[in-house]
């Protein structure tokens, strides 16, 4: 299993929305950026992934699923843009703010610290495990 963090503005779509979709999840469109594109490429069914409320908040609130492969995006006039679905698992017990992740010398090398404006990003295994353990999930979460 892969894990990955993906970045929405709350008022665009909150995880509260997410959540709403049920297990069907949704498609996660709108992404414009080859190498976020390329990420949504490569990830396979039952990947993990943090849920990150970007600009307002500024945290991981959640953790979601894939539930399709990537697809053509729905939202998009060129084919060249994809994107997977994804459904909610689980709220995160303790928010993880940005701030935290920062502080956080174990998660230095993290994407949302060194790519903070990639709106999908890899996250590694270590780094997975500590943001669970940070936010009072169990790694397997």
């Amino acid at each position: 299993m892969a894990y990955w963090l993906f970045k929405s503005e709350p008022a665009a779509w909150s995880w509260d929305q997410q959540k709403a979709a049920g297990a069907a999840g949704t498609e996660w469109t709108g992404v414009r950026n080859y190498l976020a594109r390329n990420n949504m490429r490569a990830m396979k069914i039952g990947d993990r992934g943090f849920f990150y409320h970007s600009n307002e908040g500024k945290e991981i609130v959640g953790v979601v699923e894939v539930a399709k492969l990537a697809h053509p995006d729905s939202t998009a006039d060129n084919p060249t843009w994809e994107c997977v679905d994804i459904r909610a698992v689980t709220d995160m017990p303790t928010p993880v703010t940005l701030a935290a992740v920062k502080a956080n010398p174990k998660l230095a090398g993290m994407a949302l610290v060194t790519s903070m404006r990639l709106s999908v990003q890899p996250v590694t295994e270590a780094e997975w495990a500590e943001v669970c353990h940070m936010g009072g999930l169990a790694e397997t979460a």
